[in-house]
C-alpha cells in the first residue's frame, strides 16, 4: 500500500519552496537513491573525461558517479533543501553542489555535457522552450545533452510528460538524436515511459 501523500503548502513547480516542502518530508519519488544504469553505462564508454552540468541535481548521486570517473562535474538546483541534502551525500565533492537558478547559472567553463533526469518532466509545458534554449545556447557544437525523458500526457505533474513528436520539435532545431534505447531500471513512476537518449548539439 502506498504512504499518503504529505500536506504541502506550495503547489508551484517553478518556486524552489515547492521542492524545499518535498524534501524536507522525504517525498520524492523521482529520486532512486542511487545512480541509474544507463548514466553509468555512458560515463564507462565516454572516452576522456568531460565538462559536464547537473540541473536539478536533487540528492546528488550523479555528481559521485562523474566525479569518480575524473569529470569536471557541476551539480545546480535552486532548492536549498535538496543542495543541502545533495551537499551531504557527495562527500568530498560538496563544493561541487551549487546553489543555483539554470536560467541564470554561468558554468565557468564550456560545457562538453548537460546531464538531463527529471528536469524537463518537473518543470510545465510552458517551461519547455526556454529550458531547450537553454540547453542550445550553454552547448557548444558537437557538445552532447545526454539523460532520460519521461513520455506520455500527464498534465496534473510533475512529472509533466511529453509525446515524442513534441520533444523532436523541441529539441531537432538544435540538436540530433544519436541514441535512443529503452530503460530497464525505470523507478516505478517513470517505469515503461522513459527513454535513454543522447542528442547532440549541431
Amino acid at each position: 500500500m502506498a504512504a499518503p501523500v504529505p500536506a504541502f503548502a506550495s503547489r508551484d513547480p517553478l518556486s524552489p519552496g515547492f521542492w524545499d516542502e518535498r524534501f524536507e518530508q522525504a517525498f520524492t519519488p523521482w529520486e532512486r537513491g542511487g545512480v541509474a544504469q544507463g548514466l553509468r553505462k555512458f560515463v564507462a564508454r565516454t572516452p576522456g573525461p568531460l565538462s559536464a552540468l547537473i540541473p536539478g541535481c536533487g540528492s546528488g548521486h550523479e555528481l559521485a558517479c562523474m566525479m569518480e570517473a575524473s569529470w569536471d562535474a557541476t551539480a545546480i538546483d535552486f532548492s536549498p533543501a535538496a543542495v543541502q541534502i545533495a551537499r551531504a551525500g557527495v562527500g568530498q565533492w560538496a563544493g561541487r553542489v551549487v546553489e543555483a537558478d539554470f536560467f541564470a547559472y554561468a558554468p565557468p567553463r564550456q560545457l562538453d555535457l548537460i546531464y538531463e533526469q527529471a528536469f524537463l518532466c518537473a518543470m510545465p509545458p510552458s517551461m519547455w522552450p526556454r529550458i531547450a534554449a537553454r540547453w542550445a545556447e550553454l552547448l557548444p557544437s558537437g557538445g552532447l545533452l545526454a539523460g532520460f525523458f519521461f513520455f506520455g500526457e500527464s498534465p496534473k505533474g510533475p512529472p509533466f510528460g511529453i509525446e515524442r513528436a513534441a520533444l523532436d520539435a523541441l529539441l531537432l532545431p538544435e540538436f540530433e538524436c544519436i541514441e535512443d534505447s529503452e530503460v530497464a531500471d525505470s523507478l516505478p513512476v517513470f517505469a515503461g515511459k522513459e527513454r535513454w537518449m543522447v542528442w547532440r548539439r549541431r
